[in-house]
């Protein structure tokens, strides 16, 4: 078993900057695949990046650039940096977490956090 808690979410301003926590307990992360997905108001739940138990990592075209996943496998944590900020970035931050990283980014895995807000205003 697996638990995970975001943290980091908040208020910002367009074109400002937001570091995202996933703190994991229970087993260790190091050999799960990490994806952070989001979910905006009447939107469905997308995936914005993930990040193998080797440290590859995948992004939303909406994000490149802009955001960068990375992992602690020491701290078991996972972190999302987002930079410039836009309005369409305002969402509910989840954290995934699976062993089978071809499943995390299909049908998405098994360990899930219980989000952190987003909020970008223009």
């Amino acid at each position: 078993q697996v638990q995970l808690v975001e943290s980091g979410g908040g208020l910002v301003q367009a074109g400002g900057s937001l570091k995202l926590s996933c703190a994991a307990s229970g087993n260790s992360i190091s050999y799960n695949a990490i994806g952070w997905y989001r979910q905006a108001p009447g939107k469905q739940r997308e995936l914005v990046a993930a990040i193998t138990s080797g440290g590859s990592t995948k992004y939303a075209d909406s994000v490149k650039g802009r955001f960068t996943i990375s992992r602690d496998n020491v701290k078991n944590t996972v972190y999302l940096q987002m930079n410039s900020l836009k309005p369409e970035d305002t969402a509910v931050y989840y954290c995934n977490a699976d062993p089978n990283f071809i499943k995390l980014l299909t049908t998405r895995g098994r360990y899930w956090g219980q989000g952190t807000q987003v909020t970008v205003s223009s």
